[in-house]
């Protein structure tokens, strides 16, 4: 089977096309309100089109084409029109959920704009080269769509989505194949350098062991008084593909007390003991991976207080940059590396100051040529007051991430505002809006639970969205739910508090309505995010 590996690395022939395709964007929709509320034919393509070998590290990862059915949403402007194709038919239930939110938009008027189209494919490809292996498919969704009306969106783009852009002859609202690269660890590293973004010491791409433990020795005589450092892999997701190197075991060879030839063997014995963030990681395979993907090492961040915010923006097609959302990220795993969920909005000690980051490399990303979404990532120290903090950016995602879909969820339901200018999101009615989200709710009781099941729970104890209040929960991955136990949730208030609660009632009902089965998690206790707003769980 090809991996995303040999596929990205082959150049992309139909680079001229794409862009030619690509430009029509800024053709037809000289604002981002036209491209948003306009009459058009949306293509979603929710592949999760990385490296497959990283992908089976997250549990039931074959369900995460379902979160990008926030896209749904779009169907309340009456002209949008939709086609959502997945590897796997959804469930009916499912569908339904996401169109009886649609405010003032009757479900048969919606579903009537909606396609739903799968390749019952099941096997470990990506969705987007499922698609294009198949032909017949493929015209029929030519055929479907509306070509000067229609774009194609996409969880993360890749030579398999430039390939279909230009096999159906629509635009992708993405960056381009050949831009991904700064959206590795690397990559992100770079632009941070170019922009003038804080960010931890480190080296750029590294792509074998030996090469691996002197980048580490180099670091560790730049910094002396280092005691842990992180590996990555350049193309890790959630941050599965991390890996902590403690210093401390090792201090006999610190700098002054060996010679840098001692340092980096010593640091090379060390990497079979790294502690890995995966549960099904080790060093074997941690370095097979290392001349495919690349990695790269670099400080680990320490402190006592520390939070890891992230910010995202977009790119329009015209290259201005704006700021879409700041979180606080909830995170768990060994060394608390893996992303579980997130809160809106981060906190406001830094929320304004991690926006004006975002902005400069945004900037520079558009310079570059990207377009749509990007997040970055960054660890946050307090500095002992609770309201100066260090800031340092550690990646940025250039894709849809888990952030998004909480996001846009809100901003599609209530049809409100981010303000720049206090990082708070508002209502139509003037409210400001706050949420908790996970896409990491996972309980071994839960197994089991049928789509049609968890409606049942919604409706009987009122857990839904309200779209009167703006307030309640939306769900989503309702089809991990049977088999892993796992379900993502969005819970919206009108206060930190409130989406708490919102949270907290959602988790009780549903252990109270599986009560009778196995009760014991099957992840540490981490994963069931007992979330709370403080920042610790």
């Amino acid at each position: 089977m090809q991996t995303l590996s040999d596929s990205s690395s082959e150049q992309f022939e139909h680079a001229g096309e794409f862009r030619y395709l690509q430009n029509q964007l800024r053709d037809r929709w000289n604002t981002i309100e036209q491209l948003d509320n306009g009459d058009a034919d949306i293509l979603v393509i929710p592949s999760l089109s990385v490296d497959q070998r990283e992908l089976q590290k997250i549990e039931g990862c074959h369900h995460y084409e379902e979160r990008l059915l926030f896209s749904l949403i779009r169907l309340q402007n009456p002209r949008t029109r939709l086609i959502y194709i997945t590897s796997q038919p959804l469930h009916p239930s499912v569908i339904d959920y996401y169109l009886q939110l649609l405010p003032g938009i009757p479900f048969s008027h919606a579903r009537d704009r909606l396609l739903l189209l799968s390749t019952y494919d099941s096997s470990l490809k990506p969705l987007t080269q499922k698609i294009i292996e198949r032909p017949r498919l493929l015209e029929r969704i030519r055929q479907a769509l509306r070509l000067d009306k229609s774009f194609m969106i996409c969880y993360n783009s890749s030579t398999w989505e430039g390939k279909l852009s230009v096999q159906l002859g629509i635009p992708l609202y993405a960056a381009a194949p050949e831009l991904q690269i700064w959206g590795t660890k690397s990559g992100s590293r770079q632009i941070f350098a170019e922009s003038g973004v804080p960010y931890p010491d480190g080296s750029f791409s590294i792509w074998n062991a030996q090469d691996l433990a002197i980048a580490a020795a180099d670091l560790w005589e730049r910094q002396p008084t280092l005691k842990r450092m992180v590996v990555k892999l350049n193309e890790g997701i959630s941050g599965e593909a991390n890996a902590l190197l403690d210093l401390r075991p090792i201090q006999s060879v610190a700098p002054g007390e060996a010679s840098h030839a001692e340092r980096v063997a010593a640091i090379g014995d060390s990497f079979p003991h790294l502690r890995f963030q995966s549960q099904s990681e080790n060093w074997a395979n941690f370095s097979s991976r290392l001349p495919e993907l690349g990695g790269i090492v670099e400080a680990f961040v320490e402190g006592e207080i520390k939070r890891s915010p992230s910010v995202q923006g977009r790119i329009t097609p015209s290259g201005d940059v704006e700021i879409l959302s700041t979180h606080d990220q909830i995170l768990g795993g060994p060394d608390g590396q893996i992303y579980l969920g997130c809160r809106f909005p981060a906190d406001e000690a830094y929320r304004l100051q991690i926006q004006d980051l975002g902005l400069k490399v945004g900037r520079k990303l558009a310079e570059k040529g990207a377009l749509e979404r990007f997040g970055v990532d960054f660890i946050a120290v307090d500095q002992g007051d609770g309201q100066q903090w260090d800031v340092q950016a550690i990646e940025i995602n250039l894709r849809k991430g888990g952030t998004t879909h909480p996001f846009m969820t809100l901003k599609l339901l209530t049809n409100g505002r981010y303000d720049l200018s206090s990082g708070l999101f508002y209502s139509q009615q003037g409210r400001p809006k706050y949420y908790i989200a996970t896409d990491n709710l996972q309980k071994d009781r839960y197994r089991g639970l049928l789509p049609n099941d968890l409606m049942d729970i919604i409706a009987h104890h009122r857990l839904h969205f309200d779209t009167g209040t703006g307030t309640g929960t939306v769900f989503h991955l309702m089809g991990c739910l049977s088999e892993f136990g796992k379900l993502g949730l969005t819970s919206i208030g009108d206060s930190p508090q409130q989406a708490q609660e919102i949270y907290n009632k959602v988790v009780k009902v549903l252990d109270e309505e599986t009560r009778t089965q196995v009760n014991h998690a099957s992840w540490p206790s981490e994963h069931s995010l007992p979330i709370t707003w403080n920042g610790h769980g």
